[in-house]
């Protein structure tokens, strides 16, 4: 069994800890040994972020896959993880590695990867992956070739991959209208890679486009971490308020992940996002397919799916199960509650760059603010009210946490006062209240948390079955 092993999105660690050159190869030459039992051969897109010596981990990827006979399309800077995965396909690539740490703190780097369609790898591929990897001790099992060598012999190939992702972009909407409509937009891409996309989009019209939090940094200043939720998103909140933003575009450290603020500056929660962005689909575009969720995201989509006689599909936590269940049903849209969304006629993958171009879409073609927007949405669902705590944990607090879950009965068990009626382990324990909320109470497989979250139409009793959830953990 390797040491390292793969979460929700591949693998992250504290960089110079366990996040190191010599393991990176590994984790690359484990990569390269599961393509190869697959039977695959034949060109690996490698990309990275922004982050401290993520382009020279890049390219020691890119040095392991040509050394095992893989042509490499290496990309010529930091990109979004989305750009990354559609280059996959669009290269007729076997697979993808993105270097990226994505959301976590600016210590940590990651190794993510992706399959011939541009999405995730599902859990038993991550398996084979982790099985592929070589012990800390058979350096001999690292095949490479020194990147020099590489393009100088036509198995590594520097390229940029936005002329083809533009033009993909330009089958799935047309941003014309976004660009004449006047807006004045605010966007937030968190010192990621997100930087300067929506802005060039945009350009030429009469939006008006100001970008915060766009160099790289990769300290992260004025946040904890590029994850697009609060309290890291405030900075960029409150500079939409001082400049009178029609609205806040936000995209993660990847930029697969989309924020969202209203034209008050305040914050809309991932999990309306993905209410409204069901609702653009299926009302204003009229369009009809299946949705898939994760059972972390709202309950609002189910509602959605019965008034428009369409299909909701619910799995585990992360795109390693959204992912082949979109491909599996050819669905409409597909998402989670961190704020990843991923559409049809695309890579089935978290893309924040299509998900506020749609965001926008939507206010131009309705003509309405987002506020206005999210009351329409309620007036179909009901309002919903949601929050999470994360707490860290260690191998002991999990143990005894997952005991005490284990043991919960829901006979008699209320949360907030409304009483359960279910308790649902698929990924995680959700506990199913009468009223249509829930609490989900789950361990995070990509970093030492565990997670607790609610969804409820009662807003006052959000904090306190926060509050019992804490107290069923034993924390």
């Amino acid at each position: 069994m390797s040491d390292i092993k793969f979460g929700t999105d591949g693998w992250r660690g504290r960089i110079g800890d366990d996040y190191t050159f010599a393991n990176l190869r590994r984790c690359a030459q484990g990569f390269a040994n599961y393509l190869k039992e697959q039977g695959k051969n034949g060109s690996v897109v490698v990309g990275y972020d922004r982050r401290f010596m993520a382009d020279h981990f890049a390219a020691a990827a890119a040095e392991v896959l040509a050394g095992n006979g893989f042509r490499v399309h290496l990309t010529d800077d930091a990109t979004p993880t989305p750009v990354i995965s559609f280059s996959a396909p669009n290269k007729g690539a076997v697979g993808a590695i993105n270097i990226t740490a994505s959301h976590n703190p600016p210590e940590d780097c990651g190794f993510k990867v992706r399959d011939e369609s541009g999405g995730a790898i599902a859990p038993d591929g991550l398996t084979r992956i982790e099985a592929a990897i070589p012990s800390a001790t058979n350096a001999r099992a690292i095949k490479s070739m020194p990147l020099a060598e590489g393009i100088a012999k036509g198995k590594i190939e520097i390229f940029d991959p936005k002329p083809a992702y533009l033009a993909q972009l330009a089958h799935l909407i047309d941003v014309q209208p976004i660009k004449e409509a006047g807006l004045k937009v605010l966007v937030d891409s968190m010192w990621g890679n997100g930087a300067g996309w929506l802005k060039g989009i945009l350009a030429g019209g009469k939006t008006e486009v100001i970008e915060v939090h766009a160099d790289r940094n990769p300290i992260f200043p004025e946040m904890k971490r590029p994850e697009p939720i609060p309290p890291n998103v405030d900075a960029g909140l409150a500079a939409a308020r001082r400049r009178k933003a029609d609205c806040v575009c936000i995209t993660d450290g990847d930029a697969d992940r989309c924020g969202f603020g209203d034209e008050h500056g305040q914050f809309v929660d991932q999990l309306r996002v993905y209410g409204l962005l069901a609702y653009y689909l299926l009302e204003v575009r009229g369009e009809r397919g299946a949705i898939v969720k994760t059972i972390s995201t709202t309950s609002m989509l189910d509602k959605l799916g019965k008034l428009y006689n369409i299909p909701v599909i619910n799995t585990g936590v992360g795109f390693k199960f959204v992912a082949p269940a979109m491909v599996e049903h050819d669905a409409l849209i597909g998402g989670e509650e961190s704020g990843g969304y991923a559409f049809r006629g695309h890579v089935p993958e978290r893309d924040g760059i299509v998900a506020n171009l749609y965001l926008l879409d939507l206010m131009v073609r309705t003509g309405k603010k987002p506020s206005e927007l999210l009351a329409d949405l309620f007036a179909k669902v009901g309002a919903h009210y949601y929050d999470r705590v994360d707490i860290r944990t260690n191998n002991e607090m999990k143990a005894a946490a997952k005991d005490r879950l284990d043991a919960v009965a829901t006979d008699g068990l209320t949360l907030g006062g409304h009483p359960v009626v279910e308790k649902v382990t698929i990924d995680g324990y959700k506990f199913m209240m009468e009223d249509g909320g829930w609490l989900l109470v789950r361990f995070s497989g990509t970093e030492p948390l565990i997670r607790i979250y609610t969804e409820t139409t009662d807003q006052a009793a959000v904090k306190t079955i926060l509050a019992d959830g804490q107290a069923l953990v034993g924390l």
